[in-house]
């Protein structure tokens, strides 16, 4: 037995003990020994066998398929973060994956940014550049202070000046769509997504790189420009996860030595 599986089968009994009876359609009775929904009453629910549901909570070596564990979230009603959950402890990819609610005040973005020094900026989970400090608008000459939406994949592969400023353009580009693609597993069916992905087909280096399948890391590590005013300037990249907003990653560059 895996301490995978020994959680998986805790986090479905405490859930089925907090749920109500009533709520869920069952009568409550004196001869209920405990409270919450009985196993044979979920597995009714879940239209699944009640001898297999009792495997489930004992922990055994069953597999469970991602229709299972979509029946056994709506029928115990999970909110997103339980099913999620779930999901995550039963090594399976949710076909209805939870998006925490991306954004914060603009207000709010704007004023961690600036509080910066270096050059830095907020990546929602399209890879919207949600703000930037003055920076980065200072580094990245194409982004203005504030206006237009924009997008960190079109811009380095759709403006002129990208190719000009990022060294080895062509290779950060490879290393981006990786990343990217990385980033965007729980994504492939949203619209927003796919609308983003229709945008940059119109990159023959996009598509080509895209199709090749490559998955990578957002990984930090040195990062090399060539500013047309200040010259050849170096930066450590660090990126960070906000521990609230995880959709968000917050992007540093620092003054490489």
């Amino acid at each position: 037995m895996s301490t995978r599986q020994q959680e998986l089968a805790d986090f479905l009994k405490a859930v089925r003990l907090r749920a109500d009876p009533a709520a869920f359609g069952f009568a409550g009775s004196a001869r209920r020994r405990t409270t919450g929904l009985r196993r044979e009453e979920v597995a009714q629910l879940a239209g699944i066998s009640p001898t297999w549901y009792t495997w489930i909570e004992q922990a055994r070596e069953v597999s469970m398929s991602v229709a299972v564990l979509d029946r056994l979230a709506n029928a115990l009603r999970m909110d997103p973060m339980q099913r999620g959950y779930l999901f995550e402890l039963a090594g399976k990819l949710d076909p209805q994956p939870h998006h925490p609610e991306s954004r914060l005040d603009q207000a709010i973005m704007q004023q961690l940014v600036d509080a910066i020094a270096t050059p830095s900026y907020l990546l929602g989970p399209y890879w919207d550049v949600l703000a930037w400090n003055a920076a980065a608008a200072g580094l990245f000459g194409h982004w203005p202070r504030s206006g237009e939406p924009l997008n960190l994949l079109e811009y380095v592969f759709f403006a002129e000046d990208a190719r000009q400023l990022i060294v080895d353009w062509d290779n950060r580009c490879q290393r981006l769509v990786a990343e990217f693609r990385a980033d965007s597993r729980a994504m492939l069916d949203d619209p927003h997504f796919l609308a983003l992905l229709a945008r940059m087909e119109a990159s023959e280096r996009f598509r080509t790189y895209w199709h090749q399948h490559d998955v990578l890391d957002r990984q930090g590590g040195l990062r090399r420009f060539q500013h047309p005013q200040h010259g050849e300037l170096a930066y450590l990249q660090c990126s960070f996860a906000l521990t609230q907003q995880q959709a968000l990653k917050l992007v540093m560059l620092l003054q490489a030595e």
